[in-house]
């Protein structure tokens, strides 16, 4: 029986920390706390409603808390994200501040992370959250079993990509010779071998297939060569590159895509300071190339898939 594809996008909504920490720049600016949320949310939303593509929009919940942000800011993140949410986008789970090390973490510590996003969400859209997705893509049984114990229909954090991993390596190394240790740490090694199509994983071993609960959704690789096929590689590539990659998730039946805000944040019209330029390669890309390049593939994407959020993916792999 012939399955009908599907494509899924999500965005994982990281604010401008997250990037300073990776590479240990200390603190951004201030005003630059909720840049993300207040600029590339909306220009993304923008190019889904063109194509008709519903999003699954991963929430960091600390920017949504005016004690963390300031009132202003919290309520223009709850404000733009209810808006989301009437519009029948997905609300995902990011944790509550985004620490890259908390697959590394005791489970009283994981606990308050999901659950501190999760109530923050819940505030929100007046129900059950469906998603999660780890910092740094790195997913621990610790993690995966406060996931079950939340409810949760999917995590989607697995990302079988080696050469991702390898180039992630090569500059935490680079950072740490430079005496800047890096705030990212790599993800269980394991991982990298992980099945590439919607699973179940194991409790114990969630790289692995099992019988958890929770369904795991990786993140787009290619077939055979697991590539990356996320948007931040499909913008900087040149176009017949990018054409070769969707071109080769032809025979994926779930097109999981997964974006950053920050793709669509112009270095320029934004205001990045040139110390995150320098050390950012999408950040060198106009705003208007990543616009051309991700309206191209969300065109050649929609016309060939039915466009879903995770959650309703999750519920067909569930089903199966």
């Amino acid at each position: 029986m012939t399955v009908e594809p599907l494509l899924a996008v999500s965005v994982d909504l990281d604010p401008l920390p997250c990037y300073y920490r990776i590479h240990a720049l200390g603190e951004p600016p201030a005003e630059l706390r909720d840049l993300v949320l207040r600029r590339a949310l909306p220009r993304l939303a923008e190019l889904f409603a063109r194509h008709r593509v519903p999003a699954t929009w991963f929430v960091v919940g600390e920017d949504l808390d005016a004690g963390a942000v300031g009132a202003a800011s919290a309520a223009a993140a709850r404000a733009l994200l209810a808006e989301r949410h009437a519009a029948g986008d997905e609300l995902g789970n990011h944790s509550d501040t985004h620490p890259y090390d908390l697959a590394r973490r005791p489970a009283d510590e994981v606990a308050r992370e999901l659950g501190g996003c999760d109530a923050r969400l819940r505030a929100i859209t007046g129900g059950r959250i469906a998603g999660f997705r780890a910092p740094g893509y790195d997913l621990s049984p610790t993690m995966l079993a406060e996931l079950a114990r939340l409810g949760y229909v999917y995590d989607s954090s697995i990302y079988p990509a080696p050469g991702y991993y390898a180039a992630k390596a090569v500059v935490m190394a680079a950072l740490r010779l430079a005496g800047r240790p890096s705030g990212a740490v790599l993800t269980e090694p394991r991982a990298l071998a992980a099945p590439t199509e919607p699973y179940r994983p194991s409790m114990a071993a969630p790289w692995r297939r099992g019988q958890a609960p929770v369904v795991e959704l990786p993140i787009a690789v290619t077939p055979w060569t697991r590539l990356p096929a996320i948007g931040t590689t499909l913008i900087l590539a040149p176009a017949w590159a990018r054409r070769a990659a969707l071109a080769a998730m032809r025979r994926r039946e779930l097109f999981n895509l997964e974006l950053h805000g920050i793709d669509l944040i112009d270095a320029e019209l934004d205001g990045i300071p040139g110390e995150l330029v320098a050390r950012q390669p999408d950040l060198r890309v106009p705003l208007d190339a990543k616009l051309e390049a991700l309206d191209g593939v969300l065109a050649a994407l929609a016309a060939e898939r039915r466009a879903v959020t995770l959650r309703v993916a999750a519920a067909r792999t569930q089903a199966a």
